[in-house]
């Protein structure tokens, strides 16, 4: 079975993910675009049965004031946004940006909420685009 490993910036908390990839791919939604600094966010959705926190533990954050809110899991430390749980989906949304070889990633299938993308991201020709969730 494939394994992934990651955590955050200062080494406090960190994951593995078993088994394949379901999806590679960004978001450009205003709210990941917070979580980034600015630009899309680029994610791999993993098998939620195979990712589990293996040292430290994991600070969650969820808006009260949206109806089917994202819960962002971070470092409590460090403030590094390792991932996301998004209700109604069984795999772990994992952070490019945290994984120990983010070079895995290779490239996005697919470019969701492309209608609130700013003038400064880039969608490859090759990747799927999708005005919000497909």
């Amino acid at each position: 079975m494939k394994k992934i490993e990651g955590g955050c910036y200062c080494g406090a908390l960190r994951y593995v993910a078993k088994g394949e990839s379901v999806l590679k791919a960004q978001c450009h939604c205003r709210e990941c675009q917070y979580f980034s600094g600015g630009g899309p966010n680029f994610f791999m959705l993993m098998p939620l049965a195979g990712f589990e926190y293996v040292l430290g533990a994991p600070t969650y954050f969820r808006r009260s004031d949206i109806d089917g809110a994202v819960t962002r899991v971070f470092c409590g430390e460090c403030g590094t946004h390792t991932s996301s749980r998004r209700p109604g989906v069984d795999e772990e949304i994992v952070k490019v940006g945290t994984l120990d070889d983010p070079g895995i990633f290779v490239s996005a299938k697919i470019a969701v909420f492309a209608r609130e993308r700013q003038s400064f991201h880039h969608i490859a020709d090759s990747t799927r685009c999708f005005e919000g969730l497909p």
